[in-house]
């Protein structure tokens, strides 16, 4: 994946400055729908890019900035305090621990707990873990390591999966679910016509904004309704939500442009 120059982020934060609009207690408090998060794919994948975004957004007073990270790079005490401390010097506000069983096949559960821990020292109450109850049950069950999503489903049973904590059904969950879990099931297309998705889909609050410049409204990843770089022009006029036929293998059989970037379909399975 081609990672843009940080003059292109720039112009985007630039974009996005004076819109923002911050917590509820504070432009120095973080809150998960407000303010700025740096989230990704892993935004500590590029450090050097994350730290210069961080200060783009402190100079252009963007309220409320914290970052969203699953910890993967927290191998050691010391540079998790280095690189937490580093970026909260250059303006970021707090730091939101992402915990569920994906990550958990993939990143060892003493990072996530180091993260926390750090994390906590470094912001305060500026720290949060998303989700807190796949956090507790972790420790609950005397988790170590890395576990994988089958194993997880032993450990927790499939039909407590779903249950006691916040589960999206997108992306990647939706694939490796599949038939496992008791009681979902396969069912026909038409079943969900009469479900709108309009009220999630057009809001004014959480909406995210990729490193190509598409503005990607709610969760609905993949799924750009034009560039935040023409954001004004875009306001004025509206979306057309006609103009946007919306359907996941169109995106490997053909050429839409509200199916961007194609690299969000290229890793789904």
């Amino acid at each position: 994946m081609k990672i843009p120059e940080p003059s292109s982020g720039g112009l985007i934060l630039s974009s996005l400055a004076g819109r923002i609009q911050p917590s509820p207690f504070g432009p120095d408090a973080v809150s998960l729908n407000y303010g700025l998060h740096f989230t990704g794919g892993e935004p500590f994948l590029n450090y050097e890019l994350l730290c210069r975004a961080v200060e783009i957004a402190e100079q252009l007073r963007i309220p409320s900035t914290f970052l969203e990270t699953n910890c993967f790079w927290c191998r050691d005490d010391e540079i998790t305090r280095e690189r937490l401390s580093a970026l909260k010097k250059r303006g970021l506000r707090g730091i939101l621990v992402s915990v569920n069983p994906f990550y958990l096949e993939y990143v060892p559960f003493e990072r996530t707990q180091r993260a926390v821990r750090i994390g906590y020292e470094l912001f305060g109450n500026n720290l949060s873990v998303y989700q807190m109850e796949y956090y507790k049950k972790f420790i609950k069950y005397g988790i170590q390591g890395k576990v994988s999503f089958d194993e997880y489903l032993q450990i927790e049973g499939k039909s407590q999966l779903l249950r006691d904590a916040e589960f999206f059904m997108l992306g990647r969950a939706a694939y490796a679910l599949g038939d496992r879990l008791e009681g979902l099931g396969r069912y026909p297309a038409e079943n969900f016509f009469s479900t709108p998705c309009r009220p999630p889909f057009l809001r004014n609050w959480h909406n995210h904004f990729d490193n190509y410049g598409n503005y990607v409204l709610g969760y609905c990843g993949g799924i750009t309704f034009g560039d935040v770089r023409e954001l004004d022009s875009l306001l004025r006029r509206g979306i057309n939500e006609d103009e946007y036929p919306v359907r996941k293998y169109l995106a490997q059989n053909g050429d839409f442009k509200e199916l961007q970037p194609t690299e969000f379909y290229s890793h789904l399975e």
